[in-house]
């Protein structure tokens, strides 16, 4: 995709329709978010969050638990590269907190009873989450998700890979798991600018997460997109712009993510160098609140901060308080009486 400057991206930022400054076009307050979009969201919530779906459909409190199966990545096996993504730890991003010895059942049944404790959760989404969870010939792929739609009180699946690890018997199988089951594909796109992803060392571009994108929902299965804020050397627009890309895309959900300075990482190496700096808290929530208020109503919200892990986390430590976060997002939300797709909505009739 061609890159773009900052006075372009002020054309796009809001996504395909709406305004772009936050100083135009008339305060919603969160009551007609729910009577615009027909959403069913919690009192305290102003976007459209994952939670509130679950809950809708099971009827009860549904929590992921996250699954390491033992899968790797075409960027560190050598087929791509064998360094990896810079901000990717040794047992792939996002998979602090696992017992990778048991097996695919005993790391479920391990994290229903933690979930069960903590949140008083009652049925469970396993979620293969650590490397490139379709890299796998597709009858292992079989047997694994096989194994982990077998668990009692399971009740989906949600599939983290990259955009290259997609061939199309790959996608067959999970057009008949997402047939079967309910289910979520997540893809890491990260950044729609090739230089960012060059930065990352994805070794993919953003025509590359495009394509993905288009093939995955030909077959009728829900994608998630992840997305990084705050990639070294984007701008603040640039990264708002990544909202009406997402729009653009037609992607059922989104997870947003801080930059964080992993141990043991080409990212951890470069912050000890001082070569990149990271988002203030307040920073963050911010940013956070103006991504929101340009993406469409209808994108469920999978996640909008994570923690990193306490053992593994440099940088930033204030993103160890999630709830934390969380909370101030939704404050800021009800301070500037907006919610997601403000800048997009149409005026009621």
């Amino acid at each position: 995709m061609k890159e773009l400057q900052d006075h372009d991206i002020r054309r796009v930022v809001a996504g395909h329709q709406g305004s772009l400054l936050p100083d135009q076009g008339p305060h919603r307050n969160g009551d007609s978010f729910a009577l615009q979009t027909g959403l069913v969201t919690s009192p305290a919530k102003r976007y459209n969050a994952f939670s509130d779906e679950l809950k809708r459909l099971f009827g009860c409190r549904v929590q992921r638990i996250s699954v390491d199966a033992g899968f790797t990545c075409p960027n560190r096996d050598g087929t791509l590269d064998i360094e990896g993504c810079i901000f990717c730890g040794g047992h792939g991003s996002g998979s602090h907190g696992i017992l990778r010895t048991l097996s695919v059942t005993g790391q479920i049944e391990d994290g229903k009873e933690v979930m069960r404790r903590k949140y008083k959760a009652a049925r469970f989404i396993a979620y293969f989450q650590a490397y490139s969870n379709t890299y796998m010939p597709v009858d292992r792929l079989r047997s694994l998700f096989t194994e982990a739609s077998a668990v009692i009180d399971v009740a989906g699946l949600i599939i983290a890979t990259r955009p290259d690890c997609l061939p199309d018997d790959v996608l067959d199988y999970l057009e008949e798991l997402s047939a079967q089951s309910y289910f979520w594909l997540e893809l890491g796109i990260q950044s729609m600018y090739d230089t960012s992803l060059e930065l990352l060392n994805r070794r993919h571009d953003h025509a590359c997460s495009v394509d993905a994108i288009a093939r995955v929902r030909s077959r009728g299965i829900k994608v998630c997109a992840h997305v990084i804020l705050g990639v070294p050397g984007e701008t603040r627009l640039q990264m708002l712009a990544m909202a009406g890309e997402l729009n653009r895309l037609d992607v059922d959900g989104v997870k947003l993510h801080l930059l964080h300075v992993m141990k043991g990482t080409k990212l951890a190496e470069m912050y000890g160098r001082g070569e990149l700096q990271v988002m203030g808290r307040d920073e963050y929530a911010g940013l956070v609140c103006d991504f929101l208020e340009r993406l469409e109503p209808r994108i469920l919200i999978h996640r909008l901060t994570g923690d990193g892990g306490h053992d593994n986390l440099i940088a930033p430590l204030w993103s160890l308080k999630k709830f934390e976060i969380l909370n101030l997002i939704d404050a800021e939300l009800e301070r500037r009486e907006t919610h997601q797709g403000h800048f997009l909505a149409r005026p009621m009739r």
